[in-house]
Order: structure tokens, then C-alpha cells, then sequence
């Protein structure tokens, strides 16, 4: 009995296991998520990215051109002045005082000129009677021509007199903003003295000076031949660029730094551009047309150098080799490796392997990122 009961079991068990299905085998991974791009085609800029700095067009030093005391100024630190525009005042009464003293000098050298013509008619009378000794004649035609000679001297002190009480009203020699008050209300000055009034700074249009390595002049010079080139100033603050005009190329390079200068000019009506500030350049040599673009976050480094993953039609991953010309705006421009009709892969390329599938999803349009390379980057010549 013990035997048959022990053989049952074990048939039991035997039924049971011949009845169990074999574990399924390790599924096929699923698609990874990336999200994509079209490349496209299109006219793109060539620029130099570089650092400036703003100055002024025109800086003028206000000092007195006669002396006595500033009895009056006529602006607030800070000020925006137009040209001519009032600015100081010196006591005038000793300026007017010669004034008068030479108008009154030149009343009395009249005066004496009338005499003297008087008795040089009488002279002349005298003579044609032929009473009077030809000495007396000569004396009165020498009188007659040192008055005249004295009322034009006279004549010069008045204008000089006039123009030194004018010196005593100060102007604004050139449109601009006023500095620090360096002299106060009441203190004595002198003429043409070595420490000015005030500084005006011309703020409207003005400079952003800034330097390139000497490699990039003759690209810039060609491309200046053929047109004005733009250049724009951010000041790093997220709002508008400042558009200007490449106005000056300095005639000799740094022998230290290897670098030329260059300059460009800004109307900077709305005054964003202040002296002194760093400002982030970009000068536009030439536009390159039906450039082939992808969104620089396509962009992948390897040890053969860069690359980009490409989805084709079966929606798996193929790696592309490509050589950039230059990148834009968050664009880079692919010189060799796309035709410009692919998909790029722009974000999730840490989960993908060429031959991988994919699930991908377009991008979302995404703002400029604002700012620009804080280096220069030297732009290739006619990069294809």
C-alpha cells in the first residue's frame, strides 16, 4: 500500500510539471522618446563676436576764458545741454567798465579828429593865399591822420573790450551731458586756469570701441569695400541690440596683442549706450545664402569629431558625421554631412546607438537665447 501511494504522488507530480509552460523569452526594448528638428535651408549671417567698450565721440573740458568770480551756473549735475546753451557766469562789471572806459576813449579821439580837420581846411586856406609857412600845413595833415589812426585804435579796444565781457557768459561749446560741478557758485576763477568747470561728454552719437586679431583685417576690409557693415551692441541687460555703422580701422596693429583696432559709431538717441560700459560686439561681414541650419543642440562630439543622429524613415537612429562652419543665433551651420531635407534628433541623444528606434516628437519653437559669446570667434573666409 505504502508503495502504490508513493507511486501515485510521483505520477502526479509528473502530470503537473509536464503541464507547466516554459518562461517567455526577454521582450524587444521599446522606442526611445527624443524630440526632433527639420534641417532646413536659408540666408545666414557671417559675424565676429567680440567684446567692446563704449567711449564718447567728443569729450570737451569747460574752462573760463577770463577771470573773477563764477557768480552763477545755470545747470543741474547731470544735465543734458545743447550747444550754446548757458552755463556759467562770471561777474561782468569790471568786463563792462572797460567797455565803457574804451567807447569813451574813442568819443574823445573823435573829437579831436573834428578839430583836426578843422585846422588842417584852415591850413589849406592859408596855403593858397600864400601867407602860411608849409610846415603849418604838414602839421595839420599829420594831426588829421593820427586821429584817424587813434580812433581805429580805439575802435580795436572796444571790440576787445566787448569780447572779454562776452567771456564772462560760459556756453556749451557741443551738445551732450554734464559731468561733476568741479568749481561752485562764488569761488574766483582764471583764465584758461589748468582745472575746468565741468566736463561735457558727447553721449549722442556715440563710440564702441572694440579689437579683432589682425588675421580677420583683410576680411573685414573686403567686405568693407563693398558694403557698410552693421554692427550691434548688447549690453547684456535681455532687451534690444544697439545698431550701428563700422566707422573707423585703426592704421597699426598691437605689437603686443596682435589685434587692430576698430570703432563704430551708434546715434544712441534713446542713450542706452553709456560711457565706460562693456558691451558684447557683433559685426556682420557678409550674408551666406541657402546655408544648410541645424539647432545647435543637434551637435554631438565624438572621437572622429562631430556628429548628429538622423531619424530615417523607419524611425531608427543613424549617426551622420558633419563638419560646422560657424554657429548664429543658436544655429549652427553645417558645412558637409547634411543635404538639408534630414530630421535630427536635438534632445535625448544619451538613450541612442545608431540602429536604435525612436519615438520622436518635434520641438517646441524656443526663444533666442540672449547674450553672445563673451570671446572672439574668428569667422572662416567664404566657408562653403
Amino acid at each position: 500500500m505504502r508503495y502504490a501511494f508513493c507511486c501515485t504522488v510521483l505520477l502526479g507530480f509528473a502530470v503537473l510539471s509536464g503541464c507547466t509552460k516554459p518562461p517567455p523569452g526577454k521582450g524587444e526594448s521599446p522606442p526611445a522618446p527624443v524630440t526632433v528638428a527639420t534641417v532646413g535651408r536659408k540666408t545666414v549671417p557671417i559675424r565676429v563676436h567680440t567684446i567692446g567698450t563704449v567711449k564718447v565721440v567728443s569729450s570737451v573740458a569747460v574752462r573760463p576764458r577770463v577771470g573773477g568770480q563764477l557768480s552763477e551756473v545755470f545747470f543741474k549735475e547731470g544735465d543734458f545741454v545743447s550747444e550754446k546753451q548757458k552755463l556759467f557766469a562770471i561777474d561782468s562789471a569790471p568786463y563792462d567798465a572797460a567797455v565803457r572806459q574804451a567807447e569813451t576813449n574813442m568819443a574823445k579821439s573823435v573829437a579831436i579828429l573834428k578839430g583836426a580837420e578843422v585846422n588842417l581846411v584852415r591850413a589849406e586856406e592859408i596855403k593858397k593865399s600864400g601867407l602860411g609857412l608849409a610846415i603849418d600845413y604838414d602839421a595839420a595833415v599829420t594831426a588829421v591822420a593820427t586821429a584817424k589812426a587813434t580812433i581805429e585804435a580805439d575802435r580795436a579796444a572796444i571790440n576787445t573790450a566787448k569780447i572779454q565781457a562776452a567771456f564772462t557768459t560760459i556756453t556749451a561749446p557741443i551738445d551732450g551731458r554734464v559731468g561733476e560741478l568741479l568749481v561752485n557758485q562764488g569761488n574766483l576763477v582764471d583764465a584758461n586756469g589748468p582745472n575746468p568747470l565741468v566736463v561735457i561728454n558727447q553721449i549722442s552719437p556715440i563710440y564702441v570701441s572694440f579689437t579683432l586679431p589682425e588675421q580677420q583685417l583683410p576680411v573685414v576690409i573686403e567686405a568693407r569695400k563693398k558694403k557698410p557693415l552693421r554692427v550691434e551692441a548688447d549690453l547684456r541687460n535681455g532687451g534690444a541690440r544697439a545698431v550701428g555703422e563700422l566707422a573707423f580701422i585703426d592704421n597699426t596693429a598691437d605689437t603686443l596683442t596682435g589685434t587692430i583696432q576698430f570703432k563704430a559709431t551708434f546715434e544712441n538717441a534713446d542713450q542706452k549706450l553709456w560711457p565706460g560700459l562693456f558691451v558684447d560686439v557683433v559685426l556682420t561681414l557678409a550674408d551666406r545664402p541657402d546655408s544648410v541650419v541645424v539647432p545647435t543642440a543637434a551637435l554631438q562630439s565624438g572621437q572622429k569629431g562631430q556628429y548628429v543622429y538622423v531619424v530615417n524613415a523607419d524611425k531608427k537612429a543613424e549617426m551622420k558625421p558633419v563638419l560646422v562652419a560657424f554657429e548664429v543665433d543658436g544655429e549652427a551651420v553645417i558645412a558637409s554631412g547634411l543635404s538639408g531635407t534630414e530630421t535630427v534628433v536635438v534632445e535625448g541623444q544619451l538613450r541612442l546607438a545608431p540602429g536604435a528606434k525612436v519615438d520622436p516628437k518635434p520641438q517646441k519653437d524656443r526663444p533666442a537665447a540672449p547674450g553672445l559669446p563673451p570671446v572672439p570667434q574668428v569667422v572662416p573666409e567664404g566657408a562653403k
